[in-house]
């Protein structure tokens, strides 16, 4: 007897392809007898009360779908299930779109487990009040806003000063977002079952430019030096423009992104290393 009363299955909302696999998906599991809701055209705003009602959402897309469900869910504590329609899918657990029917049999059937990983909550300060916040499960990232302009930014580990960075941008990343940007900047990958923060400068200028990996719990505050030109954002999305003396303060979330997984539970390497590498003939590879 299945677990799985109501399922929400997303399409991307800005990938339309996505949309006749997921009408596919809901009506094979209406088949099932499981109540579905379906979306198309949403936003985190739009599900994020909806979400409450499922046992678990089935997202269609790349890691863009996947980061905008598992924001959209982790305060319910709902678990998402990605079907790759993108380039990479780092995130997604189905890669082959064809393969979504017999997928859905092993989660139907319990085969699946459910992975957790950290999320960061931002809040930006100004003149002592918060005009903004965010949360994020890749990365948060204090950028310029034009091409010839660097950031300034004093920064601070657990309520003491480490450094002043002069970069293009600070990345400051969970670890699922050590393989995103600032895996592009030159960070570390870090497995995603931790709960450290990661800093990683962009192209630094005469300051620090080694990445940094903080302990678990780790609190970093961050102060605009520059006059303007600077935008803080959270997995991509604009969240404020920042301005001269202007705060951030980043640490983890207390909600987590839970993914439903079908395959053992040491894919993460070899997941990702067929990604970033061809594979090369191994004596251990079954022929």
């Amino acid at each position: 007897m299945t677990t799985f009363q109501h399922i929400g299955v997303f399409a991307h909302p800005l990938r339309p392809q996505s949309a006749p696999l997921a009408e596919q998906i809901a009506a094979s599991l209406r088949a099932r007898g499981i109540e579905v809701s379906l979306y198309i055209d949403w936003d985190e705003a739009d599900v994020r009360d909806a979400v409450a009602r499922f046992q678990a959402v089935v997202a269609i897309g790349g890691d863009g779908a996947m980061l905008r469900a598992a924001r959209a869910c982790a305060g319910h504590g709902v678990p998402v299930l990605g079907v790759n329609m993108g380039r990479l899918g780092f995130l997604t657990e189905v890669t082959n779109p064809e393969d979504w029917d017999e997928a859905l049999d092993h989660l139907l059937d319990g085969k699946s487990w459910i992975e957790t990983r950290m999320m960061l909550h931002a809040t930006v300060e100004r003149d002592g009040a918060r005009i903004a916040s965010a949360e994020s499960l890749n990365d948060i990232v204090i950028s310029r806003t034009i091409a010839t302009r660097m950031v300034q930014v004093e920064t601070d580990i657990d309520g003491g000063w480490a450094t002043t960075y002069n970069a293009d941008a600070l990345i400051v990343a969970t670890p699922t977002g050590s393989t995103a940007y600032a895996l592009a900047a030159g960070g570390p990958i870090l497995p995603p079952e931790l709960r450290n923060i990661l800093l990683v400068p962009v192209a630094p200028h005469l300051s620090l430019d080694r990445p940094i990996v903080l302990q678990e719990g780790a609190v970093v505050s961050v102060q605009v030096l520059n006059e303007s030109d600077t935008a803080l954002t959270a997995d991509g999305a604009t969240v404020a423009e920042l301005y001269t003396g202007d705060r951030v303060i980043v640490q983890a979330s207390e909600h987590q992104a839970r993914f439903l997984r079908l395959r053992e539970r040491n894919y993460f390497y070899r997941s990702l290393l067929d990604r970033l590498e061809p594979r090369l003939p191994s004596a251990r590879a079954p022929e």
